[in-house]
This record gives structure tokens, sequence and C-alpha cells, in this order.
């Protein structure tokens, strides 16, 4: 079975790499970057790619090593849903398209080789991904390994893309959408800057080749309001980290420190974008415990999207009325929409139980009635003549 190579190569077309990525988290963006690593642009019959189901289930941070996990896995990954815009002529926006990536996987536990997950690319993906000759990224692997979240990790594709240029131009409206951040999300600027421009500045600086500053471009908006941003975009020397070195480092963690729940707590964080501690997320998961479903708490891809979607309401609530205390604001809203379990059993209890009653109260009324008539006296009509 063929390897990763340590300097594997990204080419990515830049309608492909513009789409909208909401709710991929940050293991379906790198696994489809390792995808694009592994084929060959100018050859379509590469797109079937095969690699070990280790590797596979290190990549995707899975953190129960079991088949039916896995599955869930693989089957969100197969229905995962992207949009690319469409342009006409003029290369002006009109629209854009939606599609799946991937349309088929296959996971075989046993052969000779060792196990191995094969995946397929969709037949309305393949013109994004391959015999393009121009308008294109290029980046190496190693480089989108190391960055902790979704919006680091798009951050650094959609600078790398000006990388030759030096500068990019983006409306905040545009650069939310290619990060996949949602409309009500983050509608002040303070707030943006803050959790999205600076912390991916920091982590970018850190852990990629590349660095930026930015600044606020053109014009603006009613009382000031920042539309648009200019980035700087420069070359960073930092040590990389190569994809069998990530795996490698993965497992060891894996093996001396982390157990499952710790990896789910990790996992749930990017989630919250990391903005929240471990232990602040363990407590968000004991409160999801308390209020939600079994049928969610055994998915983990249920949670992430469970926890995801709370913290997106809390920023579009925070775009309303400042919060200042997140973390308890978060704790408040777990839940706020599922009565508690216990609570939800008690009620409908107390429902049958007045159901029950009033059946019961309607069968005396009628018999009571029926009883009134039988004790009546007997009228004769001809005595009245």
């Amino acid at each position: 079975m063929a390897k990763i190579k340590k300097n594997y190569l990204v080419k990515k077309r830049n309608v492909l790499n513009e789409m909208r990525t909401k709710d991929m988290p940050l293991q379906e963006l790198r696994f489809l970057s390792i995808y694009l690593s592994k084929i060959n642009k100018d050859d379509p019959s590469t797109r079937c790619v095969r690699f070990s189901l280790d590797d596979f289930q290190t990549i995707m941070d899975i953190v129960r090593l079991d088949m039916a996990h896995t599955k869930k896995v693989t089957d969100t990954l197969l229905s995962r849903v992207v949009s690319v815009p469409v342009e006409n002529d003029d290369g002006k926006y009109i629209g854009y398209s939606s599609f799946q990536l991937f349309k088929e996987c296959t996971v075989i536990t046993e052969d000779p080789d060792g196990a191995y997950v094969k995946i397929d690319a969709n037949d309305k993906a393949l013109p994004l991904m391959f015999l393009y000759k121009e308008k294109y990224l290029t980046y190496r692997l190693s480089n989108a390994l190391r960055v902790k979240s979704s919006n680091q990790f798009r951050m650094y594709e959609i600078l790398k893309q000006y990388e030759k240029i030096g500068s990019r131009i983006l409306s905040v409206e545009e650069l939310k959408r290619q990060l996949g951040i949602g409309e009500n999300e983050y509608p002040r600027y303070g707030n943006f800057k803050v959790r999205v421009l600076d912390s991916c500045q920091k982590a970018l600086a850190k852990y990629t080749d590349i660095k930026y500053t930015y600044e606020p471009y053109g014009n603006r908006g009613n009382a000031g309001k920042v539309l648009s941003l200019r980035f700087i975009i420069q070359k960073n020397e930092v040590e990389q980290i190569t994809l069998p070195e990530f795996i490698q480092q993965y497992k060891a963690d894996e093996e001396s420190v982390l157990s499952d729940f710790d990896k789910k707590m990790m996992f749930l964080s990017d989630a919250c974008d990391n903005e929240f501690s471990i232990p602040e997320i363990v407590v968000f998961h004991g409160l999801m415990v308390e209020h939600l479903p079994h049928e969610i708490l055994r998915d983990d891809l249920k949670c992430y999207d469970y926890l995801m979607r709370k913290y997106r309401y809390m920023n579009m609530q925070d775009s309303k009325h400042k919060i200042i205390h997140r973390n308890a604001y978060m704790r408040s809203i777990i839940g706020k929409d599922e009565e508690p379990i216990e609570a939800r059993a008690q009620e409908d209890k107390a429902k049958r139980k007045k159901y029950v009653a009033e059946i019961e109260r309607l069968e005396r009324d009628e018999l009571k009635a029926v009883v009134g008539e039988q004790e009546e006296p007997f009228v004769n009509c001809f005595d009245a003549l």
C-alpha cells in the first residue's frame, strides 16, 4: 500500500478553495487536503485513494476505535455537501453550486497489506479536482497539520492562495462565507477581530509557512462599520511537522496521556472554536448528559453539531447585547430547548394521569345519565286521555 510521503503537495483549484465550508470540522478539512495531496490532478484515474485504516482513524480524530463509530464518520463524510461560487464570463459572482465531494467509501478490516480505507470522489466534483491548468494554489501538506481549528485551517488556505501577490482584499462578508461562519455570527466587527482574525493570525505565525497583518480597507458602512479588509501576506520560517510525524506524535500522546474521554473533549472544543479550556468543555458535556437523550450523547458527531449550534447562537446573541461572561452564558443555554429527561418523564406521567382521570369522569357521568333515565317513573300516555 502506498504511504503518504513526507513532502506531499496539496494542489487545490481556487474555485474549490473558495467553497463554503460551513459545519465542516477541522478533521474533515484536514482529510480533504490529504486526499488532494494523494491524487494526481492530471490523471483522473487516481480519483480513488487508499490509505491505512489506522491513519484514517488518527486523521479524523476518531476517539473510539470501533467499526460502528468509524462507519458514522465515513457516512458523515460522504453526506457532506459543499457550495462553490459560480461566475459568469466576466468573473462576476452570480450564484453557487452545491454537491457532495465524495460518493463512495470502502473500509476493509482484513487484508494481506493491512486494514485500509478507500474513498472515491463524486463525479460532480471531478472538474474541481482534475485536468485544470491554471488558477490553483499549492502548499505542502505539512503546513496545515498543527493548526487547532477549522477557522485557522481555512484562513491559511484563503491567504496562501494569494501568497505570491503578497496581499489580498476581501469584504468581511465574503471572508466569513469562505471561513464557513454563519450569517448571524460575529456581526460586531470587534468580536470577529478578536475571536477570528487575531486568533488565526497568532496560529498561522506559530504553525505555518505564512504570516499576515491586516487593516480595514476602503469605505466604511454606517457608524464606521468595517466592510472590507486588506491582508499583507509574508513568508514565515517555522519548523514543520510531516504527516507521518503528526500521526506518530498523535499516537504517542494517545498511548501515554489521552483517554477516549480526553480526546472527545478536545474534539468538542473545536465546536466552540477552541475558545474554552478543556475543563470548561467537560462542564458543558456534563450539562449535555443531564439534558440530552442518549441517542445524541452516544454519537460524538451529533454532540459536536449540538454544541456548535449553541456556540453560534451565543455569538448571534452577543452581536445584539455584549455577553461578558461567555462561559456562564454557554452553560445557561445548553439544554434550554430540551427539558431534562427526568422532567419530561414526570410531565408525561402527569399528562397520562390527567387523561385517565378525565376518561374515568366521562364514564361516570355517562353511567349516571343512564341510571337516571331508568329511575324516572313510567308515564302511561293513555292516562292523559
